[in-house]
């Protein structure tokens, strides 16, 4: 440490951690450019004083010497600092030219999981899509949450009308899919998860895990059932024929509103608890058990995530969900899914962005767009497939789809082949080592915060805006000024004229003073930036309340169960069957607390400990074919192969194995000096870019068919 750091006082910065959904609130002491330490701030009314290992690892990033602090281009091969005059100005001519010379679409725009981390991409995204003006838009949506936001379209009028667990008051919650020990809660902002859901026993109820994997979160439930990966509709589907079948259906104070139970009712009435047992492997008594206990339960709820989302039925299975919540009266009930009430993003009727589903489909596959996306695993073929709407660039924007996207191995020469790409990204990384330019936005402790996006998925509402905790360096730009220059001059060089817009507060502000508290309304607490800055722990705006019939966004102000396009999807599923030959196993990936992202993997103390990558099986599928705990083995899919370290374990059910994400950081080019000296492998490389969800195109990255040999 220099003296003048020592002469420099010690300051307290508090702040939320953005490495994951759960929005941690943090207390980070610094003195001068130095981070002394970082705690969990104790006066969130969110997080409550929780973090789990990911926020320390926030300083990790921060002096990351790996982290691009200016733009670079590749030039013969080589990366060289540039200018940022330089660097803006050649990035806007080279995409304007391409789509001058072969019109908009040949210019794609690929949006990563990180930037609704950051709000400053969460406001300019859009005005980058606006310049482009392209309909080959992708984003992780579609390898992801895709099938819960269109089912807030389809069935409640806007894709951002989610219910979520009223984990705090809950007596019986169903978790299928879903691992929040690992993930800190996933589409349910849920810092401390595991003290909520002790304290459901602790009161008196229960918690069941469904999934093919013994889980963290199943190791303390009440109860854990595995199910085999893909058939998780056929459970569902039979939940709801039994409370049909029983007379147990009773939306409660819905029921006014609720449209659609006879067709609902019909479409289930062929998948018997029975016929579930025959799929899932669960037996058909504990399928009825099941749906009583939702029905009787006064304060229960069914959440389903990234198990039942990414997969070939995870359209039905997310709709199946919502209709089980509907139909128990658990949807708009306290303890069980309820809407969120944030300071900004407040859904109500007529409110922007409800969504848009199959307005145009993709080129080659025929694949429908969703809210101006197309499905990430079209992404390859459109580059790859000659002809009119080719892509010949792109520009991806805090991203790693070479890693997180189906049969990673494709898009890797895809991208090679592109006349130009452009990177906005911190990182050197396995995808972006094939841009022309990377574009550097300052680090996340170098600018303000607010989670637009988390806080109205919270499990209690609650909102907190923080200040940056270091200034930037002189010579940096933010994201959303990035975007803001870029767009603009794009748009000029199309001939177009777009004005930029205004700073992330200014619109945060306004979002804020217009929203349900605002000043611009009735509410006593008449909210504008300025006053939540006035608490910078968070100011609590109270636990999530009842109120779904007012704010509806369908146009005839009706809950829409039967979904025209879920429907027609029920006949696939009665002819669905995956018959596997005895070499063949079904695989699913998994999540670590430490290992959100596949950037995580550069900071030492989020891989330290024993290793995560490995893959994990069942002792008796090791035996039957001839493998050793421990050894090398060949995981071998349609697409492709990769070679690991198996691991035997009980947690695992039998048939199905289990291959984290994230991992494989020693191709070529790579920048990541701790993550290219850990092992393991991508797992996208095995899964299959032709198996996704028929409705919607969401990639199927669990229930994949491989096969395990050794190596």
């Amino acid at each position: 440490m220099s003296e003048q750091q020592i002469d420099e006082p010690t300051k307290i910065h508090y702040r939320a951690c953005h490495l994951c959904e759960a929005i941690c609130g943090l207390e980070i002491k610094t003195r001068g450019e130095q981070i002394l330490s970082i705690k969990g701030d104790k006066s969130d009314p969110l997080s409550r004083g929780h973090i789990c290992p990911k926020a320390t690892a926030l300083q990790d990033l921060h002096e990351d010497p790996d982290r691009l602090r200016q733009p670079v281009k590749k030039v013969d091969g080589e990366w060289q600092a540039i200018g940022w005059d330089e660097a803006l100005s050649e990035v806007s001519e080279r995409i304007a030219a391409i789509q001058l010379e072969h019109g908009n679409d040949a210019v794609a725009v690929y949006g990563g999981n990180p930037g609704v981390h950051n709000y400053g991409t969460m406001t300019h995204a859009g005005i980058i899509r606006k310049a482009v003006g392209s309909k080959n838009n992708f984003s992780a949506t579609s390898l992801d949450q895709l099938p819960h936001q269109l089912m807030g379209m389809a069935m409640y009028g806007h894709q951002f009308m989610i219910p979520i667990p009223d984990i705090d008051h809950t007596d019986f919650m169903v978790i299928i899919g879903g691992n929040p020990l690992a993930s800190n809660g996933s589409l349910m902002t849920v810092p401390d998860v595991t003290k909520r859901l002790k304290a459901i026993q602790k009161r008196g109820g229960r918690f069941l895990v469904i999934d093919p994997r013994r889980s963290e979160t199943a190791e303390i439930a009440d109860e854990h059932l595995f199910i085999r990966p893909g058939t998780d509709a056929f459970l569902l589907m039979a939940v709801i024929q039994t409370l049909f079948e029983e007379d147990l259906v009773n939306p409660g104070h819905l029921t006014s509103v609720v449209d659609g139970l006879d067709d609902v009712q019909k479409a289930c009435a062929s998948f018997t608890p029975e016929l579930a047992q025959q799929q899932t492997g669960i037996d058909a008594d504990r399928i009825r058990e099941l749906a009583r206990e939702l029905a009787n339960t006064q304060r229960a709820v069914c959440y389903g995530r990234m198990g039942v989302s990414v997969q070939s039925f995870g359209t039905l299975c997310q709709w199946a969900i919502q209709v089980i919540n509907v139909l128990i009266g658990a949807t708009d009930s306290r303890g069980g899914g309820l809407l969120t009430s944030p300071a900004m993003g407040y859904v109500k009727p007529g409110e922007t962005g409800a969504g848009n589903f199959g307005r145009w489909q993709s080129r080659v596959s025929g694949l429908p767009e969703f809210s101006g996306e197309l499905p990430t695993s079209v992404m390859a073929e459109e580059m790859l497939t000659e002809g009119e709407g080719q892509i010949r660039g792109l520009m991806t924007i805090a991203g790693n789809p070479v890693l997180s996207a189906p049969n990673g191995r494709q898009l890797d020469q895809a991208l090679d082949g592109l006349e130009f790409m452009v990177a906005i990204d911190i990182y050197i990384n396995e995808t972006t080592r094939h841009a022309d330019i990377i574009l550097p936005p300052t680090g996340p402790l170098e600018h303000d915060h607010y989670d637009i996006a988390f806080h109205r998925l919270a499990v209690h509402n609650t909102a907190r805006y923080n200040e940056p905790v270091f200034e930037p360096a002189e010579d940096s730009l933010h994201d959303w000024q990035i975007l803001n220059q870029l767009s603009v001059e794009i748009a000029h060089l199309k001939d177009r004229e777009l004005k930029p817009l205004p700073a992330p507060a200014q619109m945060l502000d306004m979002g804020i003073q217009y929203g349900h508290y605002g000043s611009q309304g009735d509410h006593e607490l008449a909210l504008t930036l300025d006053k939540i800055r006035e608490h910078p722990h968070g100011l609590d705006l109270g636990p999530l309340q009842p109120g779904m019939a007012a704010r509806l966004c369908t146009e005839d102000g009706k809950i829409h169960l039967a979904v025209d396009f879920v429907l027609a999807d029920v006949e696939r599923l009665q002819a669905s069957r995956v018959d596997l030959d005895e070499r063949e196993l079904l695989l699913i990936g998994r999540r670590h607390v430490r290992s959100c992202n596949s950037w995580m993997h550069n900071y030492q103390r989020l891989v330290k400990g024993k290793p995560r990558w490995q893959l994990l099986m069942h002792p008796d599928d090791l035996r039957a074919r001839g493998l050793e705990d421990q050894s090398e083995v060949r995981v071998q899919s349609r697409v492709g192969e990769v070679v690991t370290t198996v691991v035997a374990t009980d947690e695992m059910m039998p048939g199905v194995v289990s291959l984290p994400h994230g991992w494989g950081h020693q191709r070529d080019g790579v920048q990541l000096g701790i993550a290219s000296e850990q092992a393991g492998v991508s797992c996208n490389d095995i899964t299959d870019e032709k198996f996704y969800d028929r409705v919607t195109g969401n990639a199927a990255l669990n229930g994949v068919v491989v096969t395990v040999g050794a190596a």
